[in-house]
């Protein structure tokens, strides 16, 4: 007796389930978000330095330094929907708890728990995608779930504009994140319901649970670790610029909070629009590690012209946001095709781990730049020691993405140049 052959989930159905744990996103990147327009604030009202700003960002990443990976193997043991749900709910605990009180250890404290929860729920969501839709529109389905995310960020940023009241004080603005970050929790149980439907009526792509030795985290190839090193400088030059970028359009470029908001939010502007279109088109025609070498070399200058001239911030922002909307649509889902299906868990976590390390430490370097240098109104010119470092950054993603295209065109290549639509993957490599 044969058992009858269970259908893949419909077009209609992978989407509902992108829609729901890209909820979970947006709550998370607000989350997140919310401090950076409130820089200022914090310093008037709290009397914190931009250390301690630093601080507050380094404990989200600093969990991550172990969490993320454990993330991972919870994910290959747990399976997805537990997993998502444990993640989404550190992901509301942490808000709440920042929001709670001035005193920065217990602010810390919450940014801790937030970041044990926010990143591993991402390893999670990005598990989830290369589970439904690799095959399939992979790439696509990443950069619609990046626009959804970072439309979390552009709120947040964007909120001195549309909840300007709540910037009198500084706690308003944290109670307004601690509401958004509800989503996590909303599109995990979303997920876990549509999940396991799925898996009772439908052929899923399967989710490892063997047992991953650490061992295996040293078994990746080259240009896994070439990929890993871009995501590290790439986004140690992204996320610690956003930090303090109201801050320093305000103090250095004599913005407004609200526009300095809108300045920072271009960034994600671009992203949001453009990553979907970047995913589709690089499903189309390859030549992944050559795009990600021409991304990075978006962002050498950009600081620069920032620190030293008067030029319209609208320029080098749309350049940085063409490179946050290239990079990400094409780093992420290559990984899933130089990392076999049952460790792609750990891989995702192991580079996400290894992210937060650089731009951890990045937001404590940056932090403590601006502070030797004393950064402020009165020196706008403090803010050039740190515009070099977001620079040199800048130059190292183009070196790693340049030895991943040389890598990629010889033997050992994993067809990230060639794998299109037209001419699908038959495998990963391990």
């Amino acid at each position: 007796m044969t058992e009858t052959k269970r259908p893949e989930p419909s077009r209609f159905y992978r989407w509902l389930v992108l829609i729901f744990v890209s909820l979970a996103m947006f709550g998370s990147y607000y989350a997140y978000d919310a401090l950076s327009p409130l820089a200022d604030v914090l310093k008037q009202q709290l009397k914190f330095s931009d250390v301690d700003i630093g601080f507050l960002q380094f404990m989200y990443s600093f969990p991550n330094i172990f969490t993320v990976v454990i993330g991972g193997f919870i994910i290959d043991r747990m399976g997805l929907r537990k997993s998502l749900m444990i993640f989404a709910v550190l992901s509301f605990i942490g808000p709440g708890v920042t929001a709670a009180t001035g005193h920065l250890p217990i602010m810390a404290t919450g940014r801790l728990i937030f970041g044990m929860g926010a990143e591993s729920l991402n390893v999670a969501v990005t598990t989830a995608l290369a589970r439904w839709f690799r095959g399939k529109e992979l790439s696509f389905a990443f950069g619609l779930n990046l626009t959804a995310s970072r439309l979390g960020t552009f709120a947040a940023l964007n909120s001195p504009t549309w909840a300007r009241s709540a910037y009198a004080t500084w706690q308003g603005p944290f109670l307004i994140a601690v509401g958004f970050s509800v989503l996590c929790v909303v599109g995990a149980a979303v997920y876990w319901l549509m999940e396991d439907r799925a898996e009772k009526n439908y052929s899923l792509g399967e989710v490892s649970t063997d047992k991953v030795v650490f061992s295996d985290l040293w078994k990746f190839g080259t240009s896994y670790w070439l990929i890993v090193a871009l995501c590290v400088v790439f986004y140690s030059a992204i996320f610690p610029f956003q930090t303090f970028a109201v801050k320093f359009f305000i103090e250095a470029h004599h913005t407004s909070r609200e526009f300095g908001g809108f300045l920072s939010s271009m960034l994600t502007l671009f992203a949001m629009i453009a990553t979907p279109l970047f995913g589709l088109w690089v499903d189309r025609v390859g030549k992944r590690a050559f795009l990600m070498m021409i991304g990075s070399s978006l962002l050498i200058p950009v600081y620069l012209m920032m620190a030293y001239t008067q030029v319209n911030l609208y320029i080098p922002m749309a350049m940085m946001g063409v490179a946050f909307s290239l990079i990400p649509a094409v780093m992420w889902p290559s990984v899933a095709y130089i990392v076999g299906q049952s460790k792609l868990g750990t891989a995702y976590g192991l580079m996400t781990m290894l992210q937060n390390i650089g731009f951890g430490g990045f937001n404590l370097l940056i932090g403590w730049a601006n502070t030797y240098s004393h950064a402020d109104a009165s020196n706008p010119g403090g803010y050039r020691l740190g515009m070099w470092i977001f620079s040199v950054l800048g130059l190292l993603g183009v070196l790693f993405a340049f030895l991943l295209h040389q890598r990629e065109i010889g033997p050992h290549g994993h067809g990230l140049e060639t794998i299109t639509t037209a001419k699908p993957a038959t495998a990963a490599a391990g």
